[in-house]
Parts: C-alpha cells; sequence; structure tokens
C-alpha cells in the first residue's frame, strides 16, 4: 500500500495525499547588525571564480568527490530517481507502537486526503490502524533523499513521523555510567517525588525562555534597560544528603500545588510520672520516704 504525493494509478493500492507540517517553530528570529551603526548586515551568494552575485534561480545543487570536482544535481535529477518512493509514502509493515524507540521520532506530519478517490481508501487505512492498534513503517522522499517513516492516528487524521535510520542511532555503550551505589529507601524518596509530579497537564507548559527574551526585546525596543536576573548559586562540592534533599523537594513540590501533609501524632509523656519525678525531688518528699523506712523496721517481721 502507498500513500502518493501525486495522482495515483490504481485505487486500489494507492491513496493520493498531502504532507502539511503538523508542528511549528515559535523561536525568536535574530538579524546580524553592525556594532557600530545597527546596519543590517546582509548574506550574498558570489560565485568563486567571476566573483558575480547570484539570484536562487541561478544556483543548483553540487556533490564534490573526492577529487574536488562538483557535478551538478538538478531538481529533475532527483525527481527522475528510480525509487518507488520518489513520489509516494510505501508501507513497509505494520508494528506496534511499543516497538518503536521514541529516540527515532523527528519531525511531524499530517496527511490530508486531497481527492474525492483518496476519501474511502484513506479511512479505511486510519481506521484499520486504529483498530489494531498497530502503527505503520514506511518510506518515502522528502528534501533530496530516501526516508523511514511512521504512520499512525491522532484523533481523525493519519500522521507521519519522519524516522531515523537504525544505522543512525549511536549506540549508549558510548555513554559512561557512573559507578555508584543507592539505598532502596533513597530509591522509594525518588519514587514518591515522581509519584508527586505525577498528573500535570504539560499542555499548560510554556517556553520560560522565549518569553523572558520577549520581555528584553521589549524593554530595548522602548529604550528601557532590562532587569538584570538573579545570578544562581554556584553548585557546592560538598557531599550532599540526598535523602534530605528528595524529601525536601517532596515537602515544596505539595506545598506549590496546596497540597498539605496529615498531621503526624506523637505519644506524650504521662503527666502523673512527671508530676512524680518532681515530687522526689523534693525535701518534704525526702523526709516522708525517711520515716516510711523507720516505721517499717519496727514491725514484726511474719514468719513463713
Amino acid at each position: 500500500m502507498t500513500c502518493g504525493y501525486s495522482e495515483s494509478s490504481s485505487v486500489n493500492t494507492t491513496i493520493p495525499i498531502k504532507v502539511v507540517p503538523a508542528t511549528e517553530s515559535h523561536d525568536i528570529s535574530f538579524r546580524q547588525i553592525h556594532t557600530a551603526d545597527g546596519g543590517r548586515i546582509r548574506n550574498r551568494k558570489v560565485c568563486e571564480l567571476d566573483g558575480q552575485q547570484l539570484n536562487q534561480d541561478e544556483i543548483v545543487r553540487g556533490y564534490e568527490t573526492a577529487t574536488g570536482t562538483l557535478v551538478p544535481v538538478t531538481d529533475q535529477d532527483l525527481d527522475n530517481l528510480p525509487l518507488p518512493t520518489a513520489k509516494a509514502i510505501e508501507i513497509v509493515s505494520f508494528v506496534p507502537a511499543s516497538t518503536i524507540d521514541p529516540i527515532q521520532i523527528g519531525a511531524s506530519y499530517y496527511l490530508a486526503a486531497t481527492e474525492a478517490v483518496a476519501a474511502k481508501p484513506y479511512e479505511l487505512l486510519r481506521q484499520a490502524l486504529e483498530r489494531s492498534s498497530r502503527v505503520a513503517v514506511a518510506k518515502f522522499a522528502m528534501r533530496d533523499r530516501e526516508r523511514l517513516g511512521l504512520l499512525r492516528v491522532k484523533e481523525d487524521v493519519i500522521m507521519l513521523h519522519a524516522l531515523r535510520w537504525p544505522d543512525e542511532i549511536r549506540s549508549a555503550s558510548q555513554v559512561p555510567v557512573p559507578d555508584v551505589t543507592v539505598t532502596d529507601d533513597e530509591v522509594d524518596a525518588a519514587v514518591r517525588l515522581a509519584e508527586t509530579l505525577s498528573g500535570g497537564d504539560i499542555g499548560e507548559l510554556r517556553d520560560g525562555y522565549r518569553d523572558a527574551l520577549e520581555e528584553v526585546i521589549a524593554a530595548k525596543a522602548a529604550g528601557a534597560r532590562p532587569t538584570p536576573a538573579k545570578e544562581a548559586a554556584p553548585a557546592s562540592a560538598e557531599v550532599v544528603d540526598l535523602m534530605a534533599m528528595l524529601e525536601k523537594s517532596v515537602q515544596d513540590t505539595k506545598a506549590t500545588r496546596g497540597e498539605t501533609e496529615p498531621a503526624t501524632v506523637h505519644e506524650m509523656p504521662a503527666k502523673k510520672k512527671a508530676a512524680d519525678k518532681k515530687t522526689a525531688n523534693t525535701p518534704s518528699a525526702g523526709k516522708r520516704a525517711a520515716a516510711q523506712k523507720t516505721a517499717a523496721k519496727g514491725k514484726p517481721r511474719r514468719s513463713a
């Protein structure tokens, strides 16, 4: 089964679709300016041979060989590649979503059925993916290369996620693993912290760096001086009490959310014992004890 970029040759096997970006960037873009006078600096494309400034329509791709020769590669060359995925998304297999490592997932796109003839096969594929609880692994061509992709359902739309090829994933064995020991109590405390932080709505999260940067730009545009940020305390090289840090993090998180810890009941010492101890240390108490001891000596002992 394929999802074609253009006209379909067979309604039974090909679904004409349009690829629509599923994400957008909210990053703040910067321009390069001259420090002395604030003038805009522009990048100009100039030919190294004749020094002529070129327009984009005068420029084509070029591949540099090992000998330094530049081989031009045009859009037509790429369009005529002998690949079934040149203008189509070719489904290779259907697999459980759990078999896909998140490290492979890249850019995301929505697939839209652009023609009436695509409506029924598009819906058939969508429901098949949804009912089987599986995702489809596919191949497609984009930006001058063949790519691996993942098809899944989001609400009523089929999504395409670009995947990295398996040989593009570096082995985790390259990363050094700390040689330390943690106790079960420390792990339990970390789990309690994770449970305390669970259940949040990530849809409410915001990019704090972008918000702060917008405030700085607005202040400078208005001729004001941005408020300097507070310096973070330097990291201590001392050995810390991990348990104390975890417990404090749990308490701080609960306090932030307005949660309160249940009251802990402690057994109080008996008042009578405290009073007896206090009385035993007084002079009158000593006299009474001596009198009782003398009286006991004068009494006849009972024979066994």
